[in-house]
């Protein structure tokens, strides 16, 4: 399991991935990522303390990811992450969270004390594949009232079940309505949702340009950031 890496084509940042508790919703019906989750917190805090110190602070900008959100880490790493950002001078701080978690995301805000741009699992902005389909938990009803919250929405696409008009509808918000966003191209893994590698082809072709989007991060996969395995 690769837990470092350095984002370096675009928003450059290093990035990490951390240990966690379980995570609070874990239904998702795609998601097999709370895998990596633990109950010991002894052992995720001597984990997490280890990969920390990779850190150098060399762009200035750190992502700190989990199988879940945030929330869900233990406190000691939090303070650690804290520390880190004072000795090394980072200035911005990338951190991704549940829906469930909205009316806590100010107070993160408030502890690390620098700017935060705080991703959300989206999906998709079609609200009946979001939350019956993919079971996201995420009710939100507009873009708007997503904002007031979050930053940056990670959508997934070549999802069986997905349409081209849904996808259509996701590139053009992300596009118009958001400063940052994440496009992850869906890989098969141990959930029982599958693959459409069709939706996936013709994503890949019509939405190429996206790849020169400074705004726009597209996953082919899931360990195009560095981390992961």
């Amino acid at each position: 399991m690769d837990r470092y890496s350095e984002v370096t084509n675009k928003n450059q940042r290093e990035i990490v991935l951390l240990k966690a508790f379980p995570c609070k919703w874990g239904k998702c019906s795609f998601c097999d990522y709370i895998l990596d989750n633990s109950k010991e917190e002894e052992e995720i805090n001597k984990l997490n303390f280890e990969v920390l110190e990779n850190i150098t602070g060399k762009y200035k900008v750190l992502e700190v990811i989990n199988s879940g959100s945030c929330f869900e880490m233990p406190k000691a790493t939090l303070l650690r992450i804290k520390e880190i950002i004072k000795e090394k001078k980072i200035e911005r701080l990338f951190l991704e969270s549940h829906w469930i978690y909205k009316k806590k995301i100010q107070e993160m805000r408030d502890f690390f004390e620098i700017p935060i741009t705080f991703k959300i699992g989206v999906e998709t902005f079609d609200n009946e594949f979001r939350n019956g389909y993919l079971n996201k938990n995420a009710n939100f009803e507009t873009v708007e009232e997503l904002k007031e919250y979050f930053d940056s929405p990670c959508i997934m696409v070549g999802i069986k079940g997905q349409t081209k008009e849904m996808i259509d509808r996701d590139m053009e918000i992300v596009q118009k309505y958001f400063d940052h966003a994440t496009i992850n191209v869906f890989i098969n893994n141990t959930s029982e949702v599958k693959r459409d590698q069709g939706l996936v082809d013709w994503f890949e072709n019509k939405y190429k340009f996206l790849i020169d989007n400074p705004k726009i991060e597209i996953l082919f996969n899931n360990t195009d950031f560095g981390v992961g395995n």
